[in-house]
């Protein structure tokens, strides 16, 4: 499980086996017992969460477009894209 980013007691990360064929970028969330996933393309959207608040995941959709450029570049490091 690849950590892309730490914020906040906040953790970013892939799961190292995104399935077969790779699934769209994207990325996921995890604070406490708190998840959510984010598709980083075409645009940043969230997929599906669990426990977050509203504020949060707006608050989290704003680091992951701060950092979409090394999200982008850790995905296609660790997959070979």
């Amino acid at each position: 499980m690849p950590i892309v980013l730490r914020y906040k007691g906040y953790r970013f990360f892939f799961f190292s086996n995104e399935g077969k064929p790779l699934k769209p970028l994207h990325i996921h969330v995890r604070k406490d017992e708190k998840v959510a996933k984010f598709w980083i393309e075409p645009e940043i959207a969230l997929a599906e969460t669990y426990a977050f608040s509203s504020s949060e995941l707006n608050g989290l959709a704003k680091i992951i477009e701060t950092n979409k450029t090394l999200i982008e570049r850790s995905w296609n490091e660790y997959f070979g894209e």
